[in-house]
């Protein structure tokens, strides 16, 4: 985990490294019908959902933060290693959508993920995490059709670079 800048802030949100305690909040998060419809990614149980998690600690090239807003957990954010590409990827509870907190967060993660070129695949139908990385830079890259975490569905990507 990249530990450069543990605090970054930016008018009422604030990045910071994950904790343990941070886990049971993103598992709450991702049980959510509506984000999993948007994201198009399906919840996963307790225990799958905490292997990965633990996974992901534990992966030197991840860079990993909390999204707190208020001081409140509202999301996490990472960048990774993927396909030989180094990506972006966010997830905000849904009672933090419409408040600015992706595109701040995303923002203040750009200057401790300084890797270029930086993609990230967003569902097509997706249009408010497209407008978010729009919003820090990201430019259209092409579509594809990523196979999402469920055997079997297909789903069409946007994705987006920032060079």
């Amino acid at each position: 985990m990249n530990r450069l800048a543990p605090n970054t802030s930016t008018s009422g949100v604030m990045l910071r490294d994950v904790t343990e305690a941070d886990l049971p909040i993103f598992y709450e998060h991702q049980l959510d019908p509506v984000a999993n419809q948007m994201a198009a990614f399906p919840a996963r149980d307790r225990d799958a959902f905490m292997a990965h998690w633990h996974k992901i600690l534990a992966d030197a090239p991840v860079t990993l933060k909390t999204i707190l807003f208020d001081g409140q957990v509202a999301g996490n954010i990472v960048s990774f290693n993927g396909d030989g590409e180094r990506e972006v990827g966010y997830w905000i509870g849904r009672e933090y959508w419409g408040k600015g907190i992706a595109s701040k967060a995303l923002a203040a993660f750009l200057t401790v993920e300084q890797g270029r070129p930086l993609y990230a695949h967003v569902a097509k139908h997706n249009i408010a995490s497209q407008r978010v990385l729009e919003k820090c830079g990201f430019t259209f890259f092409g579509e594809d059709k990523d196979f999402s975490d469920t055997p079997g569905k297909e789903v069409e990507a946007v994705i987006l670079i920032l060079t």
